[in-house]
């Protein structure tokens, strides 16, 4: 998990917590002591071996927890040690002795490395998760992510569907027959349960406990209409029933109430069981349906329908990284937003400025700024990074609203974060206090290369009555003059565009020309 994902941290807090609830109901035991042993110590040194995680879980807060509780379950065995080899008085005084002094020194440790830098400090993806306006006032580049955004109860119940009923009755399974088991089933179910809720992408961790408590309500429920079984027993006869004048008729009574009851057993728990194996099954269609139709689709291929009802396949994205491949050279650097990294890097063997790891928080306002600023100010930068061209996403004709345009109010908040004195927020909102595109943007938003790039020629193209269909506004009349880069691909539904950036010698020739098509725009 180290290996593939960073959400590790959730899994190496988790299991610490429940060895720590553990200890503090007084379960503490050998095994636990030999089990979390073994998993932080093996656990520790192999995820040192990942180069990205590196010295981390020894040196950052979001893993002082689980070494926190290594070191305690240390002491605690320590203590029985100690505890078996002396009278119980002594005992006392040495643990009183031992734990007040070693709390003390452990967190005088803990605040004389924090303080000295030794331990980083919580970062910004770990307050994000505990104040949820956070990261867009200081990170922004999280808060723009569509992923970490609030969880929908719509979206819930769209995955879990029957499992969002028997979730919590499996919670409550647990509390009845409360073991070291169940109370990490608990644990995680808390503490998951809220993260689901922060961050649509923390769904992920919540689904195995849901899977977990889902069976437990599932076997507890068979098993109590599987397991129940009715034999008729028949009484000795007593005097009582013998001096009856209808005692010969008892017997045959009793043994038909029971075998009616019995009848009635067996049907109710015929009908129990019928409608979970329904319901499993349908659960089971939804989820194949789901895995079909939501899931399995690739971001690079976008499916819709026409509206006959037929599929419509978009091929625009794989077009381009394909022609990227072809018709570049094999050092060439492309600028785009960090969205489209890795899918450069993976199909077009490309070196991108920036891609999906979105750690190097300055590089990635850089782009932005890039994309914020007119052409001569993004031409210098592009310059400076030896950017060969530069890759744009432009929805309005066939209506992508997962495009650039769409996402540039982040891209501008992110570059203002790092050169607040170069862009501003402010300056591509209107008086109105909205985000414009097209014909009534404001003289930045006009301005702006991110602006030219996606609508250069698209009026022209559409014969003068273009429509941006993800916006529903006009593309701006006047026609878009490049002076500094070149277009040398649109896909065939204008989803990505390429411009080559013209190198200094070339800007030169073209210098009398774009002075002449000025002069000429002017009269």
């Amino acid at each position: 998990m180290v290996a593939s994902w960073g959400g590790y941290v959730f899994i190496i807090n988790m299991i610490p917590l429940h060895a720590f609830a553990l200890t503090a109901i007084g379960r503490f035991s050998s095994r636990l002591y030999v089990a979390y042993s073994t998993f932080y110590v093996i656990g520790t040194m192999a995820s040192m071996q990942i180069p990205f995680v590196g010295f981390q879980p020894a040196s950052t807060s979001e893993h002082m927890a689980a070494l926190g509780t290594f070191g305690l379950m240390q002491i605690m065995a320590f203590t029985r040690l100690i505890r078996s080899h002396l009278p119980e008085q002594q005992f006392h005084r040495l643990v009183k002795l031992l734990v007040v002094g070693g709390f003390v020194l452990l967190f005088g440790i803990f605040a004389l490395l924090s303080v000295s830098g030794y331990i980083s400090p919580w970062t910004g993806r770990f307050y994000s998760l505990w104040d949820t306006s956070y990261a867009k006032k200081y990170i922004p580049i999280i808060a723009s992510v569509s992923e970490h955004q609030p969880t929908p109860w719509t979206s819930l119940f769209f995955d879990l569907q029957l499992l969002m009923v028997l979730f919590p009755a499996g919670i409550y399974f647990c509390f009845a027959d409360l073991g070291d088991a169940q109370l990490f089933v608990i644990l995680y179910s808390v503490f998951a349960s809220y993260f689901a809720g922060v961050m649509v992408r923390l769904v992920l961790t919540l689904t195995p406990v849901v899977c977990v408590a889902g069976g437990v309500t599932m076997a507890r429920l068979m098993h109590s209409y599987a397991s129940v079984t009715i034999r008729p027993a028949v009484k000795a006869e007593s005097s009582t029933e013998a001096a009856n004048p209808k005692a010969d008729a008892t017997p045959h009574a009793k043994l038909t109430d029971a075998t009616s009851a019995g009848f009635r057993t067996w049907a109710a728990q015929l009908i129990v069981l019928g409608n979970l194996f329904l319901l499993l099954t349908v659960y089971m269609l939804h989820s194949t349906w789901v895995t079909s139709e939501a899931y399995s689709s690739p971001s690079v291929v976008l499916a819709s329908r026409r509206p006959d009802g037929s599929n419509m396949i978009i091929d625009d994205f794989r077009e381009a990284y394909y022609w990227l491949r072809k018709n570049t050279p094999e050092d060439a650097k492309i600028l785009s937003w960090w969205d489209y990294g890795y899918q450069i890097t993976g199909f077009s063997n490309r070196t991108v400025l920036v891609d999906n790891n979105t750690w190097n928080n300055t590089h990635i306002a850089t782009v932005g700024k890039v994309l914020a600023s007119d052409e001569d100010t993004a031409y210098e930068i592009l310059r400076r990074h030896d950017v060969d061209y530069v890759l744009v996403i432009f929805g309005g004709l066939v209506g992508y609203s997962g495009d650039d345009l769409n996402k540039f109010l982040w891209m501008v908040r992110i570059a203002q974060g790092v050169y607040p004195d170069d862009v501003q927020e402010a300056s591509f909102i209107t008086e109105r206090g909205q985000y414009v595109t097209g014909e009534g943007a404001t003289p930045a938003m006009r301005n702006s290369l991110m602006h030219k790039l996606s609508y250069y020629r698209f009026n022209e193209a559409m014969g003068g009555n273009g429509m941006d269909r993800v916006r529903s506004v006009r593309p701006p009349t006047k026609p878009i003059q490049l002076d500094t880069l070149d277009e040398v691909l649109t896909s065939q539904h204008w989803i990505v565009r390429v411009y080559q950036v013209k190198q200094p010698d070339l800007l030169g020739r073209n210098l009398h020309k774009v002075a002449a098509f000025n002069q000429k725009q002017t009269k």
